[in-house]
């Protein structure tokens, strides 16, 4: 929340005019929500799902997440939550999708999984994708896309701030870490889950909709389980 509050500013004062700080603040909100319920209240609340994989907290962070869209100040559809595509859209959009399976098919070939048990396939499968693109790109980037009006055309999709900062916190969710007293960072990390989030968030724009992101995302984090 910090590093998004501090790089936020930052990013605001470059354009003061397009810069809403109340949406910023929004957002680092969103953030601290989207934590207290994926650490199920960092473990004050009781697992009642068990399993290897944090089942529980992912369901009531995408509980939250749905919950959060469906209020007057966000909407679903204007968060992404729509199967509806944008009237000729995939022409370019498939290409697009190619690309980014392919960059999962590459990491899979070097980085073959290990053996793996059935509840590994099936969380891969469905959580990862549908809990963390409706959050990501869909309210988060929604309240930092507000945060920032200012956009630059690039690649057939306007681009703002709030695409840089919402790909930037999905890097350092998987990246950055504290554990017994330390923090850590992995920069290989933070590239292979930052840089593929540009096309996702290329996806959810060009489209309108988060349909084709969560796909692709469970893609990729399923593919290398089948090697």
């Amino acid at each position: 929340m910090i590093i998004l509050l501090l790089a936020g500013a930052i990013a605001g004062l470059t354009n003061r005019q397009k810069f809403a700080p109340r949406w910023l603040l929004i957002a680092a909100l969103l953030v601290a929500l989207n934590d207290v319920f994926l650490t199920n209240a960092y473990g004050l609340l009781p697992e009642m799902i068990g399993g290897n994989r944090n089942w529980q907290g992912k369901l009531l962070a995408l509980v939250a997440t749905l919950a959060i869209a469906a209020l007057p100040l966000f909407g679903w559809r204007r968060t992404g939550l729509t199967l509806a595509q944008a009237p000729g859209c995939l022409r370019a959009a498939i290409p697009v999708a190619l690309l980014y399976c392919s960059f999962f098919v590459g990491i899979a070939l070097m980085f073959p999984g290990g053996d793996v048990d059935a509840e590994e396939i099936a969380f891969q499968l469905s959580m990862p994708g549908i809990e963390e693109e409706l959050f990501y790109r869909g309210i988060l980037l929604f309240a930092l896309d507000r945060a920032f009006a200012g956009r630059v055309r690039f690649l057939g999709v306007d681009w703002g701030w709030g695409a840089i900062l919402s790909c930037m916190l999905f890097g350092m969710t998987h990246a950055f870490g504290y554990s017994a007293g330390h923090f850590s960072f992995d920069a290989m990390v933070m590239a292979l889950t930052a840089l593929p989030s540009l096309i996702a968030v290329w996806l959810r724009v060009k489209t309108g909709s988060l349909l084709l992101p969560v796909l692709l995302h469970n893609f990729g984090n399923s593919f290398s389980l089948l090697f």
